[in-house]
């Protein structure tokens, strides 16, 4: 097993009678991308918080960087690169202000060096004059980006980091966060973008604050054991209904639809032995199970923490 940039046990976080954060186990070897996954409210954005020292934990121990999450979060902080869900940084300020005041705030030395180079790793030099406030959503990703990686983090925490942005931007931004990866920096980073989940060399999903699914995109896929069909024709609504009452996991995906169980059912026979018209109206094959048709049943048989 390669040294581990993260390894807790038993993570917890209450706020007062509810558990957002349910006794989560979490290991992400050093230099790897590791992606975090979940609905909205299910914990991830708690949990990096803990991770990097900003939420107090309450129950659990572990190490990020080598340093026990209870007892050395000052050091942690110091250590790790935290991109949040929102831009954080000053609006009314350009580009090169807004590292040169991260900078000031780690006192870094060689500030003007550090900034000038942050600045042409992500492609911001042009616009170093550029106030934050005019720019697009990429580019505030770039620039937020580059102010996390001033001071030389080991590990990158990026809170869905790409949410809002377009699809060029995502994966210039996905191609940084490899290279990145390639040079010894760990990164964990939450999504809702199963192309971007692919991406990764590892995934974690949670639900309701705990871990329902961890390891690379295919481990995941097959230890849920789920059997898919595409099924496609006029009348996917009745498809649908039928499906559902029955106990399969059926999705619309654009012009068709996705039916997926664990159940030892073959979904076209059954389908033909409960409305043989509706089945004969429709294709039906069978498909090779997707992250996405993952996520959705563990989603589906998750319960809420709440009460």
């Amino acid at each position: 097993m390669a040294e581990l940039a993260i390894d807790v046990r038993g993570l917890t976080k209450r706020f007062g009678t509810h558990t957002v954060v349910d006794r989560i186990d979490l290991a992400v070897p050093r230099g790897q991308v590791c992606g975090f996954l979940g609905p909205n409210g299910s914990g991830k954005t708690t949990t990096i918080r803990m991770l990097c020292g900003l939420l107090e934990v309450d129950a659990g121990e572990g190490t990020c960087l080598g340093f026990d999450i209870r007892r050395e979060a000052r050091r942690i902080k110091l250590a790790v690169g935290y991109m949040t869900q929102r831009f954080g940084l000053y609006e009314d300020l350009s580009i090169a202000e807004n590292l040169d005041f991260v900078a000031r705030v780690y006192r870094l030395d060689n500030r003007r060096q550090r900034v000038a180079d942050a600045l042409d790793q992500l492609g911001l030099t042009a616009r170093r004059d550029q106030l934050a406030g005019t720019l697009s959503g990429g580019w505030k990703q770039r620039l937020a980006l580059a102010a996390c990686l001033l001071h030389d983090p080991e590990l990158l925490l990026l809170d869905e980091p790409t949410a809002g942005v377009d699809p060029k931007a995502r994966r210039d931004f996905w191609r940084e966060i490899h290279a990145l990866a390639a040079d010894g920096i760990t990164v964990l980073v939450s999504t809702h973008y199963m192309d971007e989940a692919e991406r990764c060399h590892r995934l974690v999903y949670i639900s309701y604050g705990k871990v329902l699914a961890a390891g690379t995109a295919p481990e995941v896929i097959a230890r849920a054991g789920l059997r898919t069909w595409s099924v496609t024709g006029p009348e996917l609504d009745r498809v649908l209904a039928l499906a559902e009452t029955s106990g399969f996991m059926a999705v619309p995906f654009g012009i068709r639809l996705h039916v997926s169980s664990t159940r030892a059912d073959d979904f076209p026979r059954w389908l033909a032995r409960h409305d043989a018209a509706l089945a004969a109206a429709h294709a039906i094959v069978p498909i090779a199970t997707g992250l996405e048709d993952v996520f959705i049943a563990l989603t589906q048989d998750a319960r809420d923490t709440v009460g």
